[in-house]
């Protein structure tokens, strides 16, 4: 395999290595807290999760299965491994500003899954986002490894690591200065089984997976990339994009086409957390 079709494969992702999609076992849970500032008080909800399964294993959310709401979340995977700062000093952009733009024009509310170490490659563009209400950062790891193997030829982390991994993601994205972060995560490559939840559990996080593949990856069509999403999304769909310029070149031109035509029909985006609040 060609290093580009192994790179495509991993940013794919590799449904066939997952387990089954666990159900939620108890409703969304929110908690409310009161802002300090001065003046009447703002409220913020706790995003929504799901609950742990037995022994705290770390739960998995695919879609919102149920309800017929024509709502759509778009998410988009900001990707970066640990070991190519070289490459993005040489000026390779894993960063997409002109998507996030777009988001911004069209007005739709979106799901960033992002690594930390692209958080710390671009602190400024993870503030920005993370600080801008029609956002949400959710966590990508920190290095980009896998978390079960094989995953296309991705290096794996440790079980013993898995933990620590997510929470220094999390610490990046603190640092950036990013305000709007949310506790689910996403496994590099969609790869993981049960070692991998139980060894998640610490980090208290729901795993968001997707049921729409966009085809992004390494894509030079961007009509085909809209063509694919515009047939697989669903009332209730998450579908996966990507926000890495050398790696899902012709993302942006996509969503030009995506957004108007899904309106077109009915549909309204949303953030992860919004769908799974609304999840029955």
């Amino acid at each position: 395999m060609s290093v580009f079709a192994l790179l495509g494969a991993v940013l794919v992702g590799c449904g066939g290595c997952t387990a089954d999609t666990a159900p939620p076992t108890s409703g969304p849970t929110a908690r409310a807290s009161a802002s300090a500032a001065p003046g009447p008080a703002t409220v913020r909800k706790a995003p929504p999760t799901m609950a742990p399964g037995p022994g705290g294993v770390t739960p998995v959310y695919t879609r919102r299965a149920r309800g017929g709401d024509k709502v759509v979340a778009l998410t988009f995977d900001a990707d970066m491994t640990a070991d190519q700062g070289p490459r993005a000093a040489g000026g390779e952009r894993f960063d997409n500003p002109p998507l996030i733009e777009t988001l911004r024009r069209l007005k739709v509310d979106s799901t960033i899954f992002m690594t930390g170490r692209w958080a710390e490659e671009y602190p400024d563009q993870a503030r920005s986002i993370g600080t801008d209400p029609r956002f949400e950062i959710a966590n990508h790891s920190y290095s980009h490894y896998a978390f079960a193997s094989p995953c296309y030829g991705l290096p794996t982390v440790e079980k013993q690591d898995m933990a620590a991994d997510v929470r220094r993601a999390f610490d990046a994205f603190r640092k950036a200065g990013a305000r709007n972060v949310v506790p689910y995560f996403r496994f590099p490559g969609g790869c993981y089984d049960d070692e991998a939840l139980r060894a998640l559990g610490p980090a208290k996080v729901t795993a968001v997976q997707w049921d729409v593949v966009s085809g992004d990856a390494f894509a030079e069509d961007a009509d085909a990339v809209a063509e694919q999403v515009l047939a697989g999304v669903r009332p209730g769909s998450l579908v996966v994009m990507h926000c890495t310029r050398s790696a899902a070149p012709v993302t942006e031109q996509a969503i030009r086409r995506i957004v108007p035509e899904l309106r077109a029909r009915g549909y309204r985006f949303v953030k992860v957390s919004d769908l799974m609040a609304t999840t029955p």
